[in-house]
C-alpha cells in the first residue's frame, strides 16, 4: 500500500520536472567500449560498414574476440561466448576506487545507472520500514559518513566507508545506520566492483531522487579505508545544542549559514526513533516524500516543549504528532538563518536547486577524485 501511494505521487509530481538519464555505452555493433575501437586511425571496427569483405570482417573481429577471451580468463570466455559482447559481468569489471588493478573493464555510467537501478528497486520492494520506506535512513547512512570531514587535518568524509568499523559504527549518531548498511549489502554483493565509499554515497542520491528530490550530479572514484581511518566521536550535529554548536559543526567542513539551512532541509523525511537518537516522531506529514514542508512547518506551526520523559523537543500545538529538535527551532531563531528558511518555504524550486548543490558539495569533501566536476553523471530515476 505504502509503495503504490508512493508511486501515485511520484507520478504527479514527475509530471512537471525533467529527468536526466544515463546514455547506454554499448555501440550498434554489439561490441562493448573496452574492446570496441573507433577512429579514423583504425580499420578495424564494429560499427556497419560496406568496405571490408565478409572474409576479412570475420578475420579481424575473430582476432579481436580473441584477445578479450585471453584477458578476460575462463569467466571472460563465458561471457564473451554466451553473450556475444552484450553484457560484461560484474566480476570482470574494475573496482570504483581510482587505480583499481583489478578487472579488465573499467564501468561506464550505465554500470552505475544499473547500480542506481538496483537500489531504487529494491526501495520499492521494501516497503516495511519505518512509514514505508528505507529512503530517508540510506539518506542518513551517506549524510553521516561525509559529514564527519575535517578540512583542517583533511580527515573523514566519505572517502573510507570506516563507519564499517568499530568504534565509528558505535557512535551515538550512528545509531539505526546497521539497517541501512544491511539493506545495501546484497547490491555491494551484486556489484562487488563498487566500493561501500560510492556505493553509500550513491544510495543516499537515490533515495533523494526516488523521494520525488532533485536530481543530484554524482561521481565515482572514492576508496574503502580500514578501521584506522575511522573519525572520533563527536564531528556530526547534536540535535540538542544551539546555533553555536551548528556552525562549528558545519563551519568545521567549509559550510556557510545558508548551507547549514539548506542540509537540513533533509528532515523532510524521516523520523527520529526514541531507542537510538532519543528523540521521537516525524519532522513533516509526508516522511518518505521530499519537500519544502520542513521549512513551511517551522515557520507557519505554533511549537511547545513536549511533556514527556525524554530529551527536550518540540511538538506542534494542532495535531502533537510533530516533531522539531532544538537545533530546528534555531532555524527561526537566528536571524541569519530564518532569512533562508524564509526563501526556501516560499519557494520549493530554490530549495531544491541550493539542496542539490551542497549535497553534492557533502558528498565529495576530503574525497581525491581522479576525474573532473565536468564528469558527474546523473540518473534516472526508477518511476519518472
Amino acid at each position: 500500500m505504502a509503495a503504490a501511494t508512493r508511486t501515485v505521487a511520484r507520478a504527479a509530481f514527475r509530471a512537471t520536472r525533467g529527468s536526466p538519464s544515463i546514455k547506454a555505452g554499448v555501440g550498434a555493433g554489439g561490441a562493448p567500449p573496452f574492446l570496441r575501437r573507433t577512429g579514423p586511425a583504425s580499420r578495424r571496427t564494429y560499427a556497419s560498414s560496406g568496405a571490408q569483405s565478409s572474409s576479412s570482417s570475420s578475420s579481424s573481429t575473430g582476432i579481436f574476440w580473441g584477445l578479450g577471451l585471453a584477458a578476460a580468463g575462463a569467466t571472460g570466455y563465458y561471457f564473451f561466448v554466451a553473450n556475444r559482447g552484450q553484457v560484461v559481468p560484474e566480476s570482470a569489471k574494475a573496482g570504483s576506487a581510482p587505480g583499481s588493478k583489478s578487472g579488465v573493464y573499467t564501468p561506464q555510467r550505465e554500470d552505475y545507472q544499473n547500480v542506481y537501478t538496483a537500489i531504487a528497486k529494491k526501495l520499492e520492494e521494501h516497503d516495511e520500514y519505518d512509514d514505508g520506506s528505507f529512503g530517508p535512513v540510506i539518506l542518513r547512512l551517506a549524510w553521516h559518513c561525509a559529514g564527519t570531514y575535517d578540512k583542517e587535518t583533511g580527515t573523514g568524509g566519505s572517502n573510507g566507508a570506516t563507519m564499517r568499523f568499530a568504534p565509528e559504527g558505535d557512535h551515538g549518531a550512528n545509531s539505526g545506520l546497521k539497517a541501512a548498511r544491511d539493506f545495501l549489502q546484497a547490491v555491494k554483493e551484486k556489484f562487488p566492483w563498487i566500493t561501500y565509499s560510492d556505493l553509500w554515497t550513491l544510495a543516499g542520491v537515490c533515495a533523494i531522487q526516488e523521494m520525488q528530490g532533485p536530481i543530484i550530479p554524482w561521481r565515482p572514484g572514492r576508496q574503502d579505508r580500514d578501521e584506522a581511518a575511522c573519525t572520533p566521536d563527536g564531528r556530526l550535529p547534536d540535535g540538542s545544542k544551539d546555533q553555536t554548536h551548528l556552525r562549528a559543526i558545519f563551519g568545521r567542513m567549509g559550510f556557510d549559514d545558508r548551507e547549514i539551512v539548506a542540509l537540513s532541509g533533509a528532515h523532510a523525511v524521516g523520523r527520529c526513533h526514541p531507542d537510538r537518537s532519543g528523540f521521537d516522531g516525524p519532522w513533516t506529514f509526508s516522511p518518505t516524500v521530499l519537500t519544502n514542508d520542513y521549512y513551511k512547518l517551522l515557520l507557519d506551526e505554533k511549537w511547545h516543549y513536549k511533556k514527556w520523559n525524554g530529551p527536550k523537543q518540540f511538538e506542534d500545538d494542532k495535531s502533537k504528532s510533530l516533531m522539531m529538535l532544538p537545533t530546528d527551532m534555531v532555524l527561526i531563531k537566528d536571524k541569519e538563518f530564518r532569512k533562508h528558511v524564509d526563501r526556501y518555504a516560499k519557494d520549493i524550486d530554490t530549495f531544491f536547486s541550493e539542496f542539490r548543490d551542497v549535497l553534492v558539495k557533502l558528498l565529495e569533501l576530503g574525497v581525491p577524485f581522479q576525474s573532473k566536476e565536468e564528469d558527474r553523471m546523473t540518473f534516472k530515476p526508477l518511476a519518472s
